[in-house]
């Protein structure tokens, strides 16, 4: 038998449910991380089960940085009015217009970059790696590497969060999804500085 402690140890570190908390220990034995990467998964099949329900409610959330300097606004959309007036998606709101305050993506996602800027990226990273002698279908790993980096840099969704850079903005609300149970986009957003 699981000790209760442990199992409100892991609901408050995840925010999942203490139901799925003890079957995610039970499956792992008592091990709590491995606990933590189930209920991750777990939420990524929940996060992709509700993808495509429509999302009509939400708020446009504002961070402006304490030098008055940098300012970001973002629009997110959720399913029901009632997640939009619930705290922790206020929370959430306010944490992605820092995010895009502090990193100024470009893009909301790599679907987003134009065809044109992706292959003008493509071009300079094969220029860097031409003299470099190494065959060319180790050159395209590299620079597909070389993409999914610029992507982590210009991609909102593919940023490491800043508040805790193990997980990316696109895991943050695949997680966000499965604790609140709909679906969340981000729409747009757009960030200023002088």
């Amino acid at each position: 038998m699981l000790d209760t402690k442990i199992i409100t140890k892991l609901r408050t570190q995840t925010g999942a449910g203490i139901v799925d908390c003890k079957k995610a220990l039970e499956e792992a034995g008592g091990d709590t991380e491995k606990a933590k990467t189930i209920l991750r998964k777990k939420g990524q099949k929940i996060a992709s089960s509700k993808e495509n329900r429509e999302t009509a409610e939400g708020l446009i959330g504002v961070y402006i940085h304490l030098n008055g300097k940098v300012g970001a606004m973002i629009e997110v959309h959720s399913e029901t009015d009632f997640v939009a007036r619930n705290p922790e998606f206020k929370e959430l709101i306010h944490d992605l217009a820092m995010q895009v305050a502090a990193t100024n993506p470009l893009y909301l996602s790599p679907e987003d970059v134009p065809e044109k800027a992706k292959e003008k990226e493509r071009e300079i990273f094969r220029e860097e790696l031409k003299d470099k002698g190494k065959p060319a279908n180790i050159i395209e790993k590299i620079v597909e590497g070389k993409m999914n980096r610029y992507y982590e840099e210009t991609c909102l969704l593919k940023q490491p969060f800043i508040k805790d850079d193990k997980i990316t903005i696109e895991k943050l609300l695949e997680e966000k999804i499965a604790k609140i149970k709909e679906n969340i986009k981000i729409v747009k957003f757009v960030r200023y500085e002088i």
